[in-house]
C-alpha cells in the first residue's frame, strides 16, 4: 500500500492537523515508512508463541472475584469538603 500527497492530506485533515502543502511530501514518506514496518511484522511467523505477560515467566495475580462495599467509606469521605449522607456533595452546575 502506499500514501500519496493527497490521501496524506486527508489523513491530516480527518486528524484535524494543519499541514502546509510543501510538507505533504513528507508526510506521505512518513506514512509510507510506517506501513513497510506494519508489513514486515505481517510477515513474522508467530504461531505457536504463547502471549506473555513479561518478557520474565510470571504468573499474574488472582483474587477471589467478590462483590464488596469496599468498607472505606469513612475514610473516604473524611477528606471530602462537603459529604452528605454517605455521599460527596458538589454544587449544582447545571441549571
Amino acid at each position: 500500500m502506499s500514501i500519496d500527497k493527497a490521501q496524506a492530506a486527508h489523513v491530516a485533515k480527518l486528524a484535524r492537523i494543519r499541514v502546509e502543502d510543501d510538507a505533504l511530501p513528507a508526510l506521505a514518506e512518513e506514512f509510507n515508512t510506517i506501513l513497510g514496518f506494519i508489513e514486515q511484522l505481517n510477515e513474522v511467523d508467530v504461531d505457536g508463541v504463547e502471549p506473555m505477560t513479561s518478557v520474565t515467566p510470571m504468573r499474574l495475580k488472582r483474587r477471589e472475584d467478590t462483590v464488596t462495599d469496599g468498607g472505606m467509606q469513612g475514610r473516604i469521605l473524611s477528606n471530602a469538603p462537603d459529604a452528605r449522607e454517605g455521599f460527596f456533595a458538589v454544587p449544582k452546575v447545571v441549571e
